[in-house]
């Protein structure tokens, strides 16, 4: 199996010009100006079209169980609305509860994506307790191929670890070379937020909002880096979603504290006015951390520009707003959080972002690509176009033009967070592995091709 694609404008976070690649089997082989392919070679002409490495998404929900629930995706319909969105890898979340055995969650996640992704696929392992037996499972894990933990600081009663927890999972990840992500929110002070507003009657979807408000993201945000700097452990704060904690990562980043920011594209595009309409709506848009004010989007922009956040992620959490979020109608601590994105992500960066001249084309590929594949140890063989690399390839027509809808969407829920907004651009042509999933914006490969990528730990 081999794939020629010509006259496309390749566009990389630090080049951009106009050449072939040649693609034998799994992998890019060649790239220069007027290839010559053997007959037996498909020919893809990208002709006015950008050629991007397949972007990645380092924050996903697929499988996800939550409040009595389970997100609504399966590996098949996610990763089918990954790759008509461009992303041709993603990383889930292993997510047991305190409760729950560690290697056996993993054999229910491995369980749940073989076999059934389009798309290649990843692990961060969550640790939501700590002790002897955690300890031991967590070695044999990062020695599987999932050198990511992650801890939250929220959601004390289920997932969330505690400081002597967080003490000696960093201690643990500094030893074995391995990168921890962070939900960075008080746990303590949402919980007796959310108690003061539900005994006030105060219980709808509008009062989230003010139970994590930004100043307990940032101490979240000080609290995992305190804790980071005592043992130098490489940290990843995941969806930033404020200045102040923008600010506190920042700080520590001066005093030599070792550690990555990401923020979400809803963060970007969507404010808390979402959350404040009249009803039940509302509930569409109750995420953790919440929206915020709109004023807030100009330096999370301002920040992915200059490389201080390094990552643009989903934290896609599909969860359906009839059946699912209506389960805290009459209690907002009920409401399952999140909205999907992992369809729409790439095309919202592009027509909101590089379009209006707020990124350019260089940052875009590299906080949607390439820095995820650097963080979390798939570079260069993702995130990069070069000889040696997966031949995972996006063709993008910056001439399409359209309209987001749930009508149209493929991700596996009922509503969608950006209903009604125009994008300008789409994936024409997306490649996994050297195989063709989608053509002219259709998907058309196979849910069996996704493998799991095996990673390895200390490749800072």
């Amino acid at each position: 199996m081999s794939l020629l694609i010509r006259n496309g404008e390749i566009v990389t976070p630090d080049s951009r010009y106009c050449a072939d690649i040649f693609c034998e089997g799994e992998t890019i082989t060649r790239i220069g100006r007027g290839l010559e392919a053997p007959p037996e070679a498909e020919v893809i002409d990208a002709q006015g079209k950008y050629v991007f490495p397949g972007f990645i998404d380092p924050h996903v929900h697929v499988y996800l169980p939550f409040s009595g629930t389970f997100t609504r995706d399966t590996y098949q319909t996610a990763s089918r609305a990954a790759l008509l969105g461009g992303t041709t890898c993603f990383i889930d979340f292993i997510s047991p509860t305190n409760k729950e055995d560690l290697l056996e969650s993993v054999f229910i996640w491995h369980g749940k994506a073989a076999g059934q992704s389009a798309c290649d696929y990843t692990f961060h392992m969550t640790v939501p307790r700590w002790d002897s037996g955690a300890e031991s499972q967590l070695r044999e894990i990062v020695a599987s191929g999932i050198p990511s933990f992650k801890v939250y600081l929220a959601y004390k009663s289920s997932t969330g670890l505690d400081d002597p927890g967080l003490f000696h999972t960093l201690k643990l990840a500094k030893e074995l070379g391995v990168v921890v992500a962070s939900h960075c929110e008080n746990a303590t002070i949402v919980e007796e937020l959310q108690r003061q507003f539900i005994r006030s009657g105060q219980t709808g979807p509008e009062w989230h909002y003010w139970t994590r408000p930004p100043l307990v993201e940032a101490e979240g945000v000080n609290h995992l880096l305190t804790f980071a700097e005592l043992h130098g452990t490489h940290t990843y704060i995941v969806h930033t979603s404020c200045r102040e904690a923008l600010e506190a990562a920042v700080r520590a980043r001066r005093r030599g504290v070792q550690t990555w920011i990401e923020t979400c594209i809803h963060y970007l595009l969507l404010d808390k006015t979402r959350a404040e309409q009249g009803g039940f709506e509302a509930a569409k848009y109750v995420i953790s951390p919440p929206l915020r004010d709109k004023d807030q989007q100009a330096d999370l922009w301002l920040a992915l520009r200059d490389g201080v956040i390094s990552t643009l992620a989903t934290d896609h959490a599909p969860t359906d707003f009839a059946t699912q979020k209506a389960l805290g109608k009459d209690d907002f601590t009920k409401i399952t959080n999140g909205v999907p994105g992992i369809e729409d992500r790439i095309n919202l960066l592009y027509t909101y972002g590089v379009c209006p001249g707020k990124i350019d084309l260089h940052t875009f590929v590299d906080v949607a690509s390439t820095q995820p594949a650097k963080i979390f140890g798939m570079f260069p063989r993702k995130g990069a176009i070069q000889p040696g690399g997966d031949a995972d390839l996006v063709i993008y027509d910056p001439n399409f033009k359209g309209t987001i809808s749930a009508k149209m969407h493929s991700m596996n829920v009922d509503y969608n967070a950006y209903e009604g907004r125009e994008i300008l651009g789409r994936p024409d042509t997306v490649t996994v592995r050297g195989q063709v999933a989608v053509r002219n914006g259709v998907f058309t490969g196979s849910c069996t091709h996704g493998r799991f990528v095996k990673r390895d730990p200390s490749h800072f």
